[in-house]
């Protein structure tokens, strides 16, 4: 029996050795696509976590944003009211106003200044408008307290203004100080974005690149600074040049609002200056003034608006690099070119080419029509002429609104409101005119695009490489934006396409 098992083992022993290469060929190929289940899950969950991380950090960066336009923003408004104080020239005419009082009682109305009265149109001859200062709700208490601590030392000569040019004054400072505030606020939102998502961006690769090194097994303390294992300082994130990068703030909030408010108020003189105080205006012209003045500061057709340059509103240019540092706090006196360190002047070129570019113009355009419609079309027509928001009644404000009935209201309402917006734009607490313009969409979707691009130009070696380049004389001062100014535009119009289309998508899907 033996050996008939044995002979049968042997004459099937082919069969056998088949069966066992196809079973371990199987058992093979199993292990393999269960090894490859379970490598993809892995991948999946890992790319899920990451994703989920890199929105925690987008989303945290956001907010970040904002606490800082709210922190440094008070430092603007502060330079913005000292130079149109309209407070001060409204407690000059109340001044005159009772001085002519004294004088009319004192010594009969032959007293009254003459002149005044006769170069003064009608409506203001009678002194109406002084007496509706309170009625209006013109100026607060506290606003008169704050008036009084920006008003110029009495050894400032002062030119004396009759009772007309004193009106006119409130009349430009009032609409000028209000729209300089817009558009202040609107850079100083692009700018921060801008910033915070750039070092975000830094941060995170920076973190990332940390994560996936290999740990140390040496445990020995080593005090030796081994740049090759600081992937911080490795990747652009060291704290010095942050700090000396967020500095740069300090331009818009000293010199470019004023050199805005300047803008402004050129474009408010030619445009409002022809309003008498008293006279009659409609909702619907004075927001086509508000337009014509928009025109006249970003341009009349979209074209024009998409090729207006903001830059040197918001960052200085090379030759007072130094002097900002140095007016930050961040350099002292002495030190000298503090701006050539590559990594510092990476962001600025990078910075200076995300200011130009097309998207930076199509998302401030969206801020101001946010911000602007959020003073005309709301604080104006309920402050100002009494119309009812949208959410209280819908009907009411189309009857009111609709053409035909014209509501009109006097000047010297709509300046008012104008005086008091203005408190409320600069606001560094529960700012309103800020919230809205962090609700236009497109702004959170050009953030994703300066978080999320140009991950490439991180690596230390490319860094170098570009710091190499931007240092060849290429026709003179050689820039990072003259190396890739052609690439870098088409990949920025290509991310921004994408995330306005990802933005597209998801507005569908809820």
């Amino acid at each position: 029996m033996i050996s008939a098992t044995r002979t049968w083992f042997k004459r099937n022993r082919a069969n056998f050795a088949i069966g066992a290469g196809v079973i371990g060929a199987g058992y093979v190929a199993t292990q393999y696509v269960l090894s490859k289940v379970t490598e993809t899950r892995q991948r999946m969950s890992d790319e899920r976590i990451a994703k989920e991380n890199l929105r925690r950090r987008f989303e945290q960066n956001q907010e970040d944003c904002t606490f800082t336009v709210l922190a440094i923003l008070p430092t603007a408004v502060e330079n913005i009211f000292e130079a149109l104080p309209v407070e001060q020239v409204l407690e000059e005419l109340q001044t005159q106003r009772q001085e002519r009082l004294a004088k009319s009682v004192g010594g009969g109305p032959s007293e009254v200044s003459t002149a005044d009265i006769a170069s003064a149109p009608p409506s203001l001859a009678d002194g109406g408008d002084d007496k509706s200062l309170a009625s209006e709700g013109f100026i607060h208490t506290s606003q008169m307290a704050e008036s009084s601590l920006e008003s110029p030392s009495p050894s400032t000569p002062r030119t004396k203004m009759n009772k007309v040019q004193l009106w006119n004054e409130v009349k430009i400072s009032s609409i000028s100080r209000a729209f300089t505030l817009i558009y202040t606020l609107s850079l100083l939102t692009l700018l921060t974005r801008i910033q915070l998502n750039l070092l975000g961006r830094r941060n995170y690769l920076a973190s990332v690149v940390s994560l996936a090194s290999p740990a140390k097994q040496d445990s020995r303390i080593n005090l030796e600074n081994r740049e090759d294992d600081n992937y911080e300082q490795a990747y652009g994130n060291d704290f010095e040049t942050n700090r000396k990068y967020l500095s740069f703030s300090w331009w818009l909030l000293h010199r470019g609002c004023k050199d805005i408010m300047e803008k402004v108020t050129a474009a408010v003189k030619e445009v409002f200056g022809p309003l008498n105080p008293r006279e009659d205006i409609t909702l619907q012209r004075l927001s086509e003034l508000t337009v014509l003045v928009r025109k006249k500061i970003e341009g009349v057709t979209e074209e024009d608006r998409k090729n207006q340059k903001w830059l040197s509103f918001l960052l200085p240019p090379n030759s007072e690099e130094d002097y900002v540092l140095h007016a930050a706090g961040m350099s002292g006196p002495t030190e000298i070119s503090a701006t050539t360190s590559p990594a510092l002047r990476r962001l600025l070129d990078e910075t200076s080419d995300l200011v130009d570019s097309p998207p930076f113009a199509h998302v401030l355009t969206l801020l101001l029509d946010s911000a602007f419609s959020l003073l005309i079309d709301t604080k104006i027509a309920t402050l100002a002429y009494k119309i009812p928001p949208p959410s209280a009644s819908g009907a009411r404000v189309v009857e009111i609104v609709g053409p035909g009935t014209g509501v009109k209201t006097k000047v010297a309402s709509t300046l008012a409101t104008f005086s008091r917006q203005a408190y409320s734009i600069g606001s560094g607490g529960n700012n309103e005119y800020l919230t809205t313009m962090e609700g236009v969409r497109d702004l959170e979707a050009f953030a994703a695009v300066v978080y999320s691009s140009n991950f490439e130009f991180e690596a230390p070696e490319a860094a170098a490489s570009l710091a190499a380049d931007a240092e060849e004389p290429v026709g003179g001062d050689a820039t990072l934006v003259d190396v890739g100014e052609i690439e870098a535009a088409s990949d920025l119009e290509k991310a921004w396409t994408n995330a306005l289309a990802k933005e597209d998508g998801k507005s569908v899907t809820q």
